[in-house]
């Protein structure tokens, strides 16, 4: 029997009126700015309406680091909240949006798969509501007002080699990491140069992700730090005046999106931060908006736990004050063997040795997670090749590590299939276990915060890095900002910073390129090793095989 693509169960999916799904919440129609039948924005008044309610319980989906073979993290997620309303529990999915550049790269889709998906499916993945595009506007709308104040006269004295800000498209395109700017005369300007990062990356993108309002969202751009004068002073985004405009383009953009599970039940989707180059969660306001809707409120980190977990808890919680009640991490047999040196062709032959091989990946993972007070189970994403021994190696092991694993099989069934995660989950969350709190204190020094999250998290040796990289973290801590958290841009796929190295490495080192200064979303970014804050395409990029067939529907698109 054929499998269904995710895109073909996607369409023959009976969705209902999104005012019906706002209903659900208690979301009346006059709060809801449709857009189209099926999705809509929530208003800020609504949001602003719900403050004096309780929260309800909040659970992270995060997974193992990322091989070929497959996770399946956002699947888990939206399957959960699928499961969890299935046995009674008022349940809402908040998950980030889908970006273009890995959809037409290597990536694919972002809105679950199979019986555990979010819809509408293709809108998601294109264009959706058109936050990303208002997000690189306001982006270079502040690119061009910095070289319009230098053209007319440079008011403010900004030294032009020491411009910060870059520029940002919402595509992969190396060509575009370094560049030139104003050539052609003096008509167009003070050549310089300079280079564009992916919208995903932007600043603009983590402030937004990180504001609580439409006031709190202007101050942080506001706070952005553009470049420094001659004399070394900073110049922010309000001293260009930018900050008005780049709000009133983002005004729709900070409205959380609603949407809808194939099983009709609500899901916000907001914001999209990478977690290899950004902080990799979804918008403050959307979880904070969902907690005052649900009873549990199940949101996902991007990427493995050692990087949008530890975002998530260091970032995101500790700016927004969340406390999550429990955690699960995703893994899958096949990548276990992946871990264990089995190669991607090789996957659905039985291999209960290779499992053993790769579980101390997951094993890793399971410890850092415990390590911030918060309770563990893992979810063994089922694939048809899977074998009883397999799983049983799996279970085993975690068993060994103090935690539990589950075997979920959503994506086949549903709701159906991850009915034992659903009351596993509730059981963790309701029994009080979580002790949440940050790996490290606001006061502690940017480097060590740094040395932190490298020895703790990757269980790395030590961090190298340049006195050039340490005086710059010393100047931000005499300027106040030496209470901000760290965020690391870092490989995926890897504890450390050399993408090929699966499992469990220990004895390596961090290296660390380069760090920038996000004031106005709140932490210090430091680049690690190759990672890119523009991706390229790769040698076969998806966009090659994605149309429209003879009836006008997308092909290609998973």
């Amino acid at each position: 029997m054929a499998v269904k693509t995710d895109i073909e169960i996607a369409r023959e999916a009976t969705n209902k009126p999104i005012l019906e799904i706002g209903a659900k919440l208690g979301i009346g129609a006059e709060h809801l700015l449709p857009y189209g039948h099926d999705k809509a924005k929530v208003s800020q008044e609504f949001i602003k309406s719900l403050g004096g309610r309780p929260d309800g319980k909040l659970i992270l989906v995060t997974a193992i680091n990322p091989t070929p073979a497959g996770e399946g993290k956002t699947t888990t997620t939206v399957g959960l909240g699928d499961g969890l309303n299935r046995i009674g529990k008022k349940a809402v999915v908040c998950i980030r949006e889908a970006s273009l550049g890995p959809n037409f790269g290597m990536k694919g889709g972002a809105a679950g798969g199979g019986y555990a998906q979010v819809v509408p499916m293709e809108e998601m993945n294109l264009h959706f509501t058109g936050d990303f595009h208002a997000i690189t506007s306001a982006h270079n709308l502040l690119s061009a007002m910095i070289d319009n104040h230098i053209y007319w006269g440079n008011d403010l004295d900004i030294d032009e080699r020491r411009i910060v800000w870059r520029r940002g498209i919402y595509m992969n395109d190396r060509a575009l990491r370094d560049i030139v700017v104003s050539l052609g005369g003096v008509s167009n300007g003070f050549p310089r140069q300079t280079g564009f990062d992916i919208t995903v990356a932007s600043e603009v993108m983590a402030i937004l992700c990180l504001s609580n309002d439409l006031a709190d969202l202007q101050k942080r751009l506001g706070d952005i730090v553009i470049g420094y004068t001659r004399a070394k002073t900073p110049v922010y985004c309000r001293d260009i005046k930018a900050d008005g405009a780049m709000t009133v383009l983002l005004k729709d953009a900070m409205q959380p999106n609603l949407v809808q599970t194939l099983e009709n039940n609500p899901a916000f989707v907001h914001g999209g931060p990478f977690a290899n180059i950004a902080h990799g969660c979804n918008s403050v306001i959307a979880t904070k908006t969902a907690l005052k809707l649900g009873e549990y409120v199940v949101t996902e980190a991007g990427f493995g736990a050692d990087l949008g977990a530890e975002k998530f808890f260091n970032i995101k919680c500790r700016k927004a004050g969340l406390k999550p009640s429990a955690a699960v991490i995703v893994a899958t047999v096949r990548a276990m063997k992946m871990n264990g040196g089995v190669a991607k062709a090789d996957l659905g032959a039985e291999n209960v040795e290779a499992v053993k091989k790769g579980c101390p990946n997951l094993g890793r993972h399971i410890g850092n997670v415990k390590s911030f007070g918060v309770p563990v189970v893992v979810a063994i994403n089922h694939f048809f090749s899977d074998t009883d021994a397999e799983i049983a190696a799996v279970k085993a092991y975690v068993a060994e590590q103090g935690a539990e694993a589950i075997l979920c099989k959503h994506w086949a069934l549903g709701s159906a299939g991850i009915e034992e995660l659903a009351h596993k989950v509730v059981s963790l969350a309701e029994s009080g276990a979580s002790n949440f709190a940050p790996l490290y204190p606001d006061e502690m020094p940017l480097f060590q915060k740094l040395e932190t999250i490298a020895k703790r998290i990757y269980h790395a040796d030590g961090v190298i890095a340049d006195k050039s990289i340490r005086d710059q973290l010393k100047a931000w801590e005499a300027a106040g900002y030496g209470h901000l958290p760290i965020c690391v841009a870092k490989t995926q796929y890897s504890f450390t910073t050399d993408p090929t190295q699966r499992g469990a490495p220990t004895g390596h080192t961090v290296p660390v390129r380069e760090v920038r200064l996000s004031a106005g979303a709140g932490f210090v970014v430091a680049i690690c090793g190759e990672i890119m804050t523009m991706p390229g395409l790769p040698r076969v990029p998806s966009a090659e095989v994605i149309r429209l067939n003879e009836v006008g529907n997308v092909e290609g698109l998973f």
